[in-house]
């Protein structure tokens, strides 16, 4: 069993703590995975964005001026 402190009291969580945590865990995961994913797509889309820009003739600085993006 998984343990708990509570009030300086140290004791096994109950099943419904232990669900409870795991249930938690899992969300939680689930929510930095798909922050993750979010964040990956906005990136290619302002990479992709900027080679755009600059294949239509504006120079990086230009480019950069227009959105802010800064190329690494």
């Amino acid at each position: 069993m998984t343990k708990i402190m509570i009030n300086n009291v140290l004791r096994d969580m109950t099943s419904e703590e232990e669900t409870e945590l795991t249930t938690s865990r899992a969300e939680q995961a689930t929510k930095r995975e798909a922050e993750a994913t979010v964040k990956t797509a906005q990136d290619a889309t302002k990479t992709s964005g900027n080679t755009k820009l600059v294949g239509l003739g504006l120079t990086q600085a230009e480019a950069t001026a227009l959105t802010g993006y800064t190329p690494e």
